[in-house]
């Protein structure tokens, strides 16, 4: 990484660093870049994490978040934490309490058991979904008063506010739009609907603007808010203001397919969609439930909670301050990032 952002980063040469949801997509591109940086860092785990992909350098600590059992040991001795565990797709508001906002209260708890309080940097990657909508660029500043609109949203805003309340000004939040690029299953979907020559873009007769990043971009953006400097809430972005036909057709050019066409959906229809594929699944998890005493892994893609962020106006969010302040630069343009992500996905076999 070259340029300003370079010159920014902080120096975390020596530092131990704790890291929830490193083994996610995200984690794929954080790790390396932390390690890079000269961090002694720690992933933590739960049994049944797979963690074959990680970084040899990585160490490993096994804690449950919804019970907090080995939590408190795995906290203690580290100099910066970066909460990115998450449930990002649930059939219910009841999946996203449980796994978002009532995990961060079990964080709290165990870093109440933790000598001296625990770290003194946390970073908390939340969500542009906790900050709201908007259609008109450049977007919700990183002042904007919170109104979610989706089950997900509000579980992101909670579990800012509960660590919040109990970490001050050791907390830094970020807030990105919709992250993509190798590794990433959200928005795999897309990408094999795009393959075939075919998208979808909420709503008929308008456009639906969106902020993306790069997962590139939202590692750079995660390090420069481990520094002393970083401050508060920041939304992060890669500088452009796309539609999602566009950003669909440029998917479509990395995967070879120049004439992609795109669908703008009806609401209604998406509704009805969204409303099947949740009631299918509620009754597929109750029958698993009752017959093998497990419920399905994960709620499908798309959804009723998805669907309501879905029709709103537009999701675009403004990365001004991050870049002002902490020397945020993204590197990673649409193009380059998209191509990424489809090469990652063929080399694991997706696509």
């Amino acid at each position: 990484m070259s340029g300003s952002a370079g010159r920014a980063f902080p120096r975390l040469s020596g530092k131990r660093v704790l890291v929830t949801g490193g083994t996610g997509f995200v984690g794929r591109h954080l790790l390396p870049r932390l390690l890079e940086s000269g961090a002694r860092v720690t992933c933590l785990t739960r049994a049944t994490s797979r963690t074959r992909h990680l970084p040899e350098d990585v160490a490993v600590a096994r804690a449950d978040l919804s019970t907090g059992q080995g939590l408190a040991e795995a906290l203690a001795g580290q100099d910066v934490v970066i909460h990115m565990a998450a449930w990002l797709f649930g059939l219910g508001w009841q999946d996203y309490l449980r796994a978002n906002a009532l995990a961060a209260r079990v964080i709290v708890n165990a870093l109440g058991r933790v000598e001296g309080g625990g770290p003194a940097r946390f970073v908390l990657v939340s969500s542009l979904a906790a900050s709201g909508p908007s259609a008109r660029p450049p977007g919700v500043a990183d002042d904007v008063l919170p109104a979610p609109v989706s089950a997900y949203g509000w579980s992101k805003l909670l579990v800012e506010q509960i660590l919040g309340r109990a970490l001050g000004e050791r907390l830094v939040t970020l807030r990105p739009p919709v992250i993509y690029g190798s590794g990433d299953r959200g928005l795999l979907p897309v990408f094999k609907g795009a393959a075939r020559g075919l998208a979808v873009s909420p709503g008929a007769f308008r456009e639906f603007p969106v902020s993306a990043v790069h997962a590139r971009d939202m590692a750079q953006a995660v390090l420069l808010c481990c520094g002393e400097a970083a401050r508060g809430v920041y939304h992060v972005n890669d500088g452009g203001v796309y539609h999602m036909s566009g950003f669909c057709r440029v998917m479509g050019e990395a995967l070879g397919r120049r004439h992609l066409r795109v669908l703008h959906l009806p609401l209604p229809l998406m509704a009805a969609t969204a409303a099947l594929s949740s009631c299918g699944s509620m009754l597929w998890a109750r029958l698993a439930q009752a017959f093998t005493g497990r419920a399905p892994a994960r709620a499908p893609n798309w959804n009723l909670d998805k669907y309501r962020e879905a029709r709103q106006a537009g999701w675009l969010c403004d990365a001004s301050r991050i870049r002002r302040e902490l020397g945020y630069e993204p590197r990673i343009s649409l193009a380059e990032g998209m191509a990424e992500a489809v090469e990652g996905y063929r080399r694991e076999g997706w696509l």
